[in-house]
């Protein structure tokens, strides 16, 4: 069971200077502790994301950070070049001495994507493209590519990544078939949904897998994404964690209530009592977490957690706290 970060880096009300200073120190804090990886959300325009470019904070992130693997979740590929994304990610890659973790997707929100004039419609065609040409562009040489959206003659390709032939790629999943078609592409997932669902995923991820005649031992990450807010005194640790989501869950909402939509993909209940219930959260003493914890790596098939310690108003102090009673004793007694 691999354990990593999951981070909206979301708007905490601080000045912006201390915000960002806060999530470099936790990710020090990450590393030391031999979390596996740091997986940033891209988001623009709203207060869920202060990282709209994923690259600069990750590049300041490489340096702060010695053995943390690290990258988007995702990269919303409609919004970039591919050849200078295919650019960046080798700096990332070298920079960092192979430690980038690639994870793409055409973006969830096309509220997001209407705003750099993409329709939504023809996102899912633009990142399919992009991606061909970005995994294309790494593999070294020299570069030709004749697509509906992208063009590229005969182009030098100077940079490489360490990790060859590209870094690894991650995808997030919400159905079934969106796990299928990870597996095909050999990628690793992290979904957000509710316990009740992860079963099918994961099965889903995993029969595909073993259709194509892989190797079973060589299974990809397969990963949820929580919610966790600890402390020795279980009432006072749910006090924060309820007001740190009503926090995480206005800059969640906002832009999809200015436009009048519902967000895709995810119902976020008013308070964090029911993410709890529906396994998205978990709050309380080192001791409870564990056991939830390991209830659902058991009931859900996943080998891999994705923990969210930094939401909110939660400052560096309050995160820092639920990250060394992870460490100390909720992580030596998980599967």
């Amino acid at each position: 069971m691999r354990i990593g970060i999951f981070d909206h880096l979301d708007d905490s009300g601080r000045p912006l200077p201390e915000h960002y200073e806060e999530r470099l120190r936790l990710a020090e804090r990450y590393d030391a502790a031999g979390f596996h990886a740091y997986h940033l959300a891209e988001h623009h325009a709203t207060p869920l994301g202060t990282a709209p470019s994923p690259n600069v904070f990750l590049a300041a992130l490489a340096q702060r950070t010695k053995r943390l693997r690290f990258g988007p979740m995702v990269y919303c590929l409609p919004l970039y070049h591919p050849l200078r994304l295919y650019e960046e990610i080798c700096m990332l890659d070298q920079m960092s001495r192979g430690r980038l973790e690639f994870g793409v997707g055409r973006g969830i929100s096309p509220i997001e994507l209407s705003f750099f004039g993409i329709e939504s419609d023809a996102s899912r065609a633009i990142y399919a493209e992009a991606l061909e040409l970005i995994r294309r562009a790494l593999a070294g040489g020299r570069l030709s590519f004749a697509g509906t959206y992208y063009r590229v003659d005969d182009m030098p390709l100077e940079l490489e990544p360490v990790q060859r032939p590209h870094p690894p790629l991650w995808y997030g999943v919400a159905d079934p078939a969106s796990a299928e078609r990870a597996a095909d592409e050999g990628m690793n997932v992290i979904t957000n949904r509710p316990l009740a669902e992860v079963r099918g995923l994961t099965e889903a991820y995993r029969a595909r897998w073993l259709a194509l005649k892989r190797d079973p031992a060589a299974l990809p990450n397969l990963g949820v994404s929580r919610h966790l807010v600890l402390g020795e005194d279980a009432e006072e640790a749910l006090t924060i964690a309820r007001r740190a989501y009503r926090r995480w869950r206005a800059g969640f909402l906002k832009l999809w209530d200015e436009h009048g939509m519902a967000p895709i993909n995810v119902k976020l209940p008013p308070e964090i009592d029911q993410m709890i219930e529906a396994g998205l959260a978990v709050v309380g003493t080192p001791e409870h977490a564990a056991e939830v914890l390991g209830a659902q790596i058991e009931a859900s098939g996943i080998n891999y957690l994705a923990a969210r310690f930094a939401f909110g108003d939660l400052g560096f102090d309050q995160a820092a706290r639920s990250i060394d009673l992870f460490v100390e004793r909720v992580w030596p007694r998980l599967p």
